[in-house]
């Protein structure tokens, strides 16, 4: 261990705390930390901007003393997230979750403001050759973990407002943001068939027929060698259900213009914009009808 290296012994001796206390600031990505060889490294830099921050301890919500000046600041749980996948901590990534919404986040904030973001710039470094595709897959295989921990928890009770498929084309294997998206609609009601990555033509069609009250069908479609596929399922679903919303996404689609020229009638960017363009199809379906025939 070099001199800038401290354990989490020595690293609380110098904060003044419990052990303890500096493994769950760890573990909850408020300190940056690395193992190595199974034992816990903190960089002396990092300590320093622990202690200068001032802030790192008063937005920890398990307990903990609480700053009022800097207490009510949003704590950055994104980049706690990504520190702990990036670390393939999958027990402390279960922390950051659990400590978020223990300090009042929503469950789908999880997702939208924790989850995303996180894999996202995990994504961006792999791209930039900051990190080893394999650092990148285990983060993707924890963060599927938590969603699989966390999806119950979106489970609504009561009258479903429509059924909702989900998939991605053939070819395309990226099914994560599905599942999150899936979650999400079901916490707003919705009735969810998550049909994941992979998904042949012929499976979307069988679920359109298959399935009543189906309100839209949402395709994502990450790669542009896969748009003409994506255009041949939603021909195929146009056919099989004329009257079902086709919704696209995903990194492959440029625009508006481009998705519908793919056949789609909507483009979403994300899960926010997926509930919003339902609550609309919801709305217009539930206006009580009237006859335009004026009366003499």
């Amino acid at each position: 261990m070099g001199d800038a290296e401290l354990t989490l012994h020595e690293s609380a001796e110098l904060l003044g705390v419990h052990y303890m206390t500096v493994y769950r600031y760890v573990r909850l990505g408020l300190l940056h930390a690395d193992k190595v060889k199974g034992t816990w490294r903190v960089d002396r830099s990092d300590l320093a901007a622990f202690q200068a921050g001032g802030d790192a301890v008063a937005s920890d919500p398990v307990g903990g003393p609480v700053d009022n000046r800097v207490g009510r600041r949003r704590a950055p749980w994104a980049e706690r997230l990504e520190a702990r996948l990036i670390a393939g901590d999958a027990a402390g990534s279960w922390g950051v979750m659990e400590a978020a919404l223990a300090s009042g986040a929503k469950l789908d904030e999880l997702y939208l403001n924790v989850l995303t973001p996180a894999l996202h710039s995990i994504g961006a470094r792999w791209a930039r050759g900051e990190l080893d595709v394999s650092v990148e897959h285990r983060a993707s295989g924890i963060a599927m973990r938590l969603v699989g921990r966390l999806g119950p928890r979106f489970m609504r009770r009561g009258r479903t407002r429509g059924a909702v498929i989900l998939g991605a084309p053939a070819g395309e294997h990226h099914a994560l943001s599905l599942a999150m998206l899936s979650d999400v609609l079901r916490h707003h009601g919705w009735d969810v068939s998550d049909l994941g990555g992979d998904v042949p033509t012929s499976g979307f069609v069988h679920m359109v027929k298959s399935s009543d009250c189906v309100v839209a069908v949402g395709l994502s479609v990450t790669r542009a060698e896969h748009l003409s596929i994506a255009a041949e399922a939603i021909s195929e679903i146009r056919i099989a259900a004329p009257t079902v919303r086709v919704i696209i996404g995903g990194m492959a689609i440029l625009d508006q213009d481009h998705a519908r020229a793919l056949g789609a009638d909507d483009l979403v960017s994300d899960a926010r914009r997926f509930v919003t363009l339902l609550d609309m199809l919801d709305s217009e379906q539930n206006q009580p009808s009237t006859d335009r025939t004026p009366v003499r």
